[in-house]
């Protein structure tokens, strides 16, 4: 790939890896900022092993889903919501409004049960492309995402 096809695939997908990343950091926006970055540089040393037998999304993806997992530390699983309000602060995207709730309730996930539901309903990929991205087997996403769709409904009282 060249430097120049990977500048315009990048800006083409760049908007939707800041909202993927975005809703992984529970709206942290500091650092979803800061892992678009590391994965871009990643995405971009590692561009010349590219191969185009599948969507430039996907891949870029799965590279910013383990640099993620990598840094999960920093966005770290909360037990309860109210526990997940404590770390609203002014640097959280969308503070005080209405998505702020769905952040909050995210980061009461754990991180794979959070990136399931975060590719399939926010990103629309389908399961066997979430399993591809997230190197598990379909089974598993859709544990991951009935898992985590359980614990959102109980969290949000829907």
């Amino acid at each position: 790939m060249t430097r120049e096809v990977f500048i315009t695939q990048v800006e083409r997908e760049q908007e939707a890896l800041r909202g993927f990343l975005l809703t992984l950091c529970c709206g942290d926006k500091s650092n979803a900022d800061d892992l678009a970055q590391d994965a871009l540089v990643k995405a971009y040393v590692s561009s010349a092993g590219y191969q185009e037998k599948g969507r430039f999304r996907s891949w870029l993806f799965k590279i910013a889903y383990n640099t993620f997992l990598n840094h999960r530390a920093s966005c770290r699983t909360m037990e309860t919501l109210d526990d997940a309000r404590t770390l609203v602060s002014p640097q959280t995207a969308d503070d005080g409004f209405e998505h702020q709730d769905i952040y909050l309730a995210l980061r009461t996930l754990p991180p794979k049960e959070r990136s399931a539901i975060t590719l399939y309903y926010l990103s629309g990929y389908d399961i066997k492309e979430i399993a591809a991205i997230t190197e598990t087997s379909e089974d598993a996403v859709k544990k991951q995402l009935s898992r985590g769709r359980d614990k959102l409904k109980e969290i949000l009282k829907l």
